[in-house]
């Protein structure tokens, strides 16, 4: 098999790339922000003590944890659709759908990061007069944000990298513009290479900034 990469004219390829492209960053932010709102509030139920809080919350992480992550794609797309009585489009399906696992991951990151903080702080917060809410917003949280962001950015990344599954929805992401740019120019295979490399180079880019970022809290601390 011959491979020819003089097809790739950029500035008509781009054409096919830059909506998928957008979709792609847009989905892994709302994700982000969404999972760890979510994520946190989930860590904060595991670690209430409160049985009636910590089970529904255990089981939900544990169970989207153990599941692949393009089954719960098809589970939001082909079955809501059934119980709401309406379709919901691929691109709202994958927001979703991506809020609601990725919360899942993130919820775990997040308990580690409270439970780094010493409860010392937390016993020193309440003896001066603070609630427990008051302790988690002013004492706990913070910290544990600053402690695991390097972790959080790292799941973030692989949250990126998981974006190309929505292509088997028929979503419009990075990885479906490469679909469509091979077909148009019958090169699907040099098209799938170049579509890994800048995957590669998108990421470890990334990845390369979260480890910046983390000599910086090292020092920090």
């Amino acid at each position: 098999m011959n491979l020819d990469f003089t097809f790739l004219n950029w500035g008509v390829v781009s054409s096919f790339l830059v909506k998928g492209l957008i979709f792609s960053v847009q989905l892994t932010l709302i994700a982000m922000v969404g999972g760890i709102v979510l994520g946190t509030v989930l860590a904060l139920m595991r670690l209430s003590g409160k049985k009636w809080l910590v089970i529904p919350a255990a089981a939900y992480v544990n169970t989207l944890r153990s599941v692949p992550l393009v089954m719960v794609i098809l589970w939001f797309f082909l079955l809501i659709p059934l119980l709401i009585g309406r379709p919901m489009g691929a691109e709202l399906s994958a927001i979703i759908t991506f809020t609601v696992f990725e919360a899942a991951y993130y919820s775990e990151i997040m308990r580690a990061g409270i439970q780094s903080v010493p409860k010392g702080q937390v016993f020193a917060g309440y003896a001066v007069g603070m609630t427990y809410a008051q302790c988690m917003q002013l004492i706990v949280l913070p910290q544990a944000f600053r402690n695991m962001l390097p972790v959080l950015m790292t799941q973030t990344i692989i949250l990126f990298q998981d974006t190309s599954l929505v292509y088997a929805i028929g979503a419009y992401d990075l990885l479906k513009g490469f679909e469509i740019a091979g077909k148009n120019f019958n090169r699907p295979v040099e098209t799938y290479l170049v579509a890994a490399v800048v995957y590669f180079i998108i990421c470890f880019s990334l990845s390369m900034v979260v480890r910046r970022l983390q000599k910086k809290i090292a020092i920090i601390r």
